[in-house]
């Protein structure tokens, strides 16, 4: 019998990867692309899924037999009931404020929700524009449905920020009597077989028409399977944001904190409206890798940096309002860069006080994936500052897309 293989896409906020794994969930193949067009556009991430797809080996799409698609969490977008987007997503670090009032007369039980970076609060704010016949789905739900050409489902892991109850297996009560219910997804538990490839599409990309495609998860998520980490560990995503995660053993709701489940493990988290796309605004990749070795890690600077990438945090601090500070910009650009890199470092450092009084439990190590992993002086600024032993991890966010593509039943 031919080598069967699991595939894992991840869209993040620049891009997207495709991850190929064997049954002995080794590596076999993994490519990237940046999106043509703007992240909010939808069209941008079914273009550099198609062009991913279509770079595999033949070998390799005829013999695909599993693949889930993971997405930034609370990026939401309306379409019509054929899937078809009425216009531009909401990206995850968009705040909305119109419905305040509303949401907090029905999330009188949800505190998580009444924050204006859910996603319910982008659901309305889709609906005022759009109408109530549309479906609300969030990224990777969306792409999942591309490839069965069935929009009905979404995962259960994507939907929690726009009210999902993992405990109960439902949706909060309050939604029971809105007119806005028929516009949410059915839930699948992420992991699950939904169904099999579209028929035309399968054609289209020369893909195997058996193919089965899993219910997906957030990108952090994903990146947590990745990481493969022991329970006493934490793990930080040092992408476009800082996505923070660590166990806990009985799952709660705050502001702020996302509750997940990955298996039978629950996981707390949080994410930062700051990370690597300060950085990429002031300096390139290579510039970043040469600057980073001029770095003195173990003295600091007389700085204060707050890097946010826009106004508005999400963790460890809920203020839609609070501003980014830049400023002063030091002649030297290692100087900034060293700035730039302490203050990351400081809303890390708060993010996992958070979580350690959330969880009851500081991590022994923090396990770091990410395109800002392997910045050596970043990582020793970072444990110094937040005090932890810190490794970094290669492994990428959409092979643990893959692994839960493996693992789906």
């Amino acid at each position: 019998m031919p080598e069967v293989f699991f595939g894992g896409l991840d869209f993040g906020t620049s891009g997207a990867r495709i991850s190929i794994i064997n049954e002995n969930k080794e590596l076999i193949y993994s490519n990237s692309l940046l999106y043509q067009d703007k992240f909010e556009n939808p069209q941008s991430w079914l273009c550099s899924c198609e062009k991913l797809l279509i770079n595999l080996p033949l070998n390799l799409k005829i013999n695909l037999i599993k693949l889930a698609v993971s997405g930034t969490s609370g990026t939401l977008i309306a379409c019509d009931l054929e899937g078809i987007p009425l216009g531009k997503a909401i990206p995850y670090y968009e705040a909305c404020h119109e419905n305040k009032t509303f949401i907090e007369s029905i999330t009188i039980e949800e505190d998580h929700l009444r924050t204006p970076y859910s996603s319910l609060a982008k659901a309305l704010k889709l609906i005022n524009k759009y109408g109530l016949k549309i479906m609300l789905r969030h990224q990777s739900d969306w792409i999942t449905g591309w490839f069965l050409k069935d929009w009905t489902y979404g995962d259960e892991s994507n939907n929690v920020k726009l009210g999902w109850d993992l405990i109960n297996g439902s949706w909060p009560k309050s939604y029971i009597n809105t007119s806005f219910m028929k516009c949410l997804p059915l839930i699948v538990k992420s992991g699950q077989i939904i169904g099999k490839i579209n028929s035309d599409l399968s054609e289209k990309l020369k893909l195997n028409s058996e193919l089965l495609i899993i219910s997906g998860t957030t990108d952090s998520n994903a990146a947590f399977l990745a990481a493969e980490l022991n329970k006493q560990d934490g793990l930080t995503v040092l992408g476009t944001t800082i996505v923070l995660k660590k166990n806990i053993n009985i799952p709660l709701k705050e502001q702020g904190i996302t509750i997940h489940r990955i298996g039978e493990n629950w996981i707390c988290g949080g994410a930062s409206n700051a990370g690597c796309g300060i950085l990429s605004r002031f300096f390139s990749d290579s510039e970043i890798e040469e600057l980073s070795r001029q770095i003195n890690p173990s003295k600091k600077t007389t700085l204060n940096l707050l890097p946010l990438n826009t106004k508005g945090e999400r963790f460890p601090e809920n203020n839609p309002f609070l501003k980014p500070i830049l400023r002063p910009r030091p002649v030297s650009d290692s100087l900034y860069l060293h700035a730039l890199f302490e203050g990351l470092a400081r809303i890390e450092s708060k993010g996992w006080e958070r979580l350690s009084e959330i969880s009851g439990s500081r991590p022994r190590k923090i396990v770091t994936v990410g395109g800002g992993a392997k910045n050596a002086s970043w990582r020793k600024i970072r444990e110094q500052i937040i005090n932890i032993p810190i490794v970094s991890s290669k492994k990428t966010t959409s092979f643990g897309t893959a692994l839960l593509a493996i693992n789906a039943k």
